[in-house]
């Protein structure tokens, strides 16, 4: 006899094969970003990215720098989802982290053009964890965090 899983078991598979999809789609387009300008126009490889991002920790109760992601930015006009990128002390990106509300993935909103802040990088893994909430983002989420440095690199942060 065939059961079904919770719903938002379900929703967040299909996100996170999504975000997967993503992670592939922009490795695919390495090779075209390298010759036809890469990512300079979207995202800044180094630390401040410049308008319209700004740092979290202005907006939010956040210390600059978070143990395991870095100084995060963020365009204010994307909250909550983000895209937040993070820099490490040295002011290199290393991630892309989006912070999905479970509520919106339960009622089944769609984002749309989430891949188009991360195309053209070369990123190492992907991770989906969930989050209780926290300052700035206080209702439960899931921070899918693309690596673009490998998982001890991004350990030893």
């Amino acid at each position: 006899m065939y059961k079904t899983k919770p719903l938002t078991l379900f929703v967040v598979a299909a996100f996170f094969v999504t975000a997967l999809a993503v992670s592939l789609m922009a490795s695919t387009y390495t090779a075209y970003s390298a010759t036809h300008g890469g990512m300079h126009g979207k995202i800044s490889m180094t630390a401040p990215p410049g308008a319209p991002h700004e740092k979290v920790s202005k907006l939010v109760q956040l210390p600059d720098y978070l143990p395991g992601i870095g100084t995060l930015y963020v365009d204010p006009k994307t909250l909550p989802v983000g895209p937040f990128l993070g820099y490490n002390h040295e002011g290199k990106l290393v991630n892309i982290t989006y912070m999905v509300p479970v509520e919106d993935l339960e009622s089944h909103k769609t984002f749309t053009n989430l891949g188009a802040s991360v195309a053209g990088l070369r990123l190492d893994h992907t991770e989906l964890q969930y989050n209780p909430g926290h300052p700035g983002g206080e209702k439960p989420h899931y921070h899918i965090t693309e690596w673009l440095i490998s998982e001890p690199a991004e350990k030893a942060m």
